[in-house]
């Protein structure tokens, strides 16, 4: 179930599209949907993970740069040539100022890139995220909608930090227990998440019908240019083959379900339907990216000839 995710995203979605009923209900708990998705991301930390903080400080601050500048330009950037309307807008520039997704670690890992400069990637920019994402946002859509700074990183603080930080805890002080309940934390984020983007995609079903291939090109667009940016970024910089596979894949995949869930609390649900395509688009170009990078270090691979007597 958890290597088809991409396909029960897009599955849910058709349903929700075709008898919408059938998952508007989501739609209250699509906030404490995140947190489990979340506190599941902290179960899977230790205190130890922060180490890698301070031992690469400028690799992680590169990366947090790379996300925090280059999706939310590119959002803005694709916002303006396709002339979106503000409530479409507003969701597009919502998943470009979110935090790096979980599921970039799990691709980084696939794509043969850095892990362990993932995991850190991630875990930054999520406890950037209460701060920067609200401020990113306000400053590039502010003239659009109306936002409430404060609000909005009080909610952020309560559906991302919160539960990762309680994950933590209860993985140091309740490793026993956590070891048991593992290998099903992957299965539930993946049913969280295909109900998460069902709900969202119900809420907007009439919205996506009308705006739906405008929004599909916009978000291919937009994960698209986070891959290639990331990608060049690390090279302007000089990083490593797998450190820079890691950059791009953290750059382009996008914890998309924060931006659908901050859509659907501040603004409308078509502020959503970004967020929700993306969810389903990022792990299909995710698995592309990974396979292009395999097939690449194949047909780089020397073949020693043997030796003759």
């Amino acid at each position: 179930m958890v290597d088809n995710m991409a396909i029960l995203v897009l599955l849910i979605a058709v349903l929700a599209v075709a008898y919408p009923p059938s998952l508007t209900w989501v739609g209250p708990w699509v906030s404490i949907m995140l947190g489990i998705v979340m506190f599941g991301m902290g179960m899977t930390l230790k205190f130890d993970d922060f180490r890698m903080l301070a031992k690469r400080p400028w690799e992680i601050f590169l990366g947090a740069l790379a996300q925090f500048t280059i999706m939310p330009a590119a959002a803005y950037l694709l916002v303006k040539v396709f002339n979106l309307p503000p409530e479409l807008a507003i969701g597009v520039v919502l998943v470009g100022t979110c935090p790096g997704g979980t599921a970039s670690n799990v691709i980084a890992y696939l794509a043969k890139g850095d892990v362990a400069l993932s995991v850190a990637m991630t875990m930054t920019t999520t406890l950037l995220a209460p701060i920067v994402t609200p401020t990113i946002t306000w400053l590039l859509a502010g003239a659009w909608v109306d936002i409430s700074l404060t609000k909005m990183m009080i909610s952020i603080a309560q559906m991302v930090l919160a539960p990762v930080i309680l994950g933590l805890l209860m993985n140091e002080f309740c490793g026993g227990f956590v070891k048991k309940v593992t290998p099903v934390l992957p299965l539930v984020s993946v049913v969280t998440i295909v109900l998460l983007v069902g709900g969202v995609v119900a809420l907007s079903a009439s919205k996506l019908l009308t705006h739906g291939l405008l929004i599909a090109g916009v978000v291919v667009c937009h994960n698209s240019l986070g891959l290639i940016c990331g990608y060049a970024f690390g090279k302007v910089f000089r990083l490593t083959e797998p450190k820079v596979r890691s950059l791009s894949i953290e750059v382009g995949m996008q914890n998309s379900g924060l931006a659908a869930s901050l859509a659907l609390m501040y603004f409308s649900p078509a502020a959503a339907i970004p967020g929700a395509i993306f969810s389903v688009w990022h792990n299909i170009s995710g698995s592309i990216v990974a396979n292009y990078y395999n097939r690449k270090d194949a047909a780089n691979e020397e073949v020693v000839p043997a030796k003759t007597v």
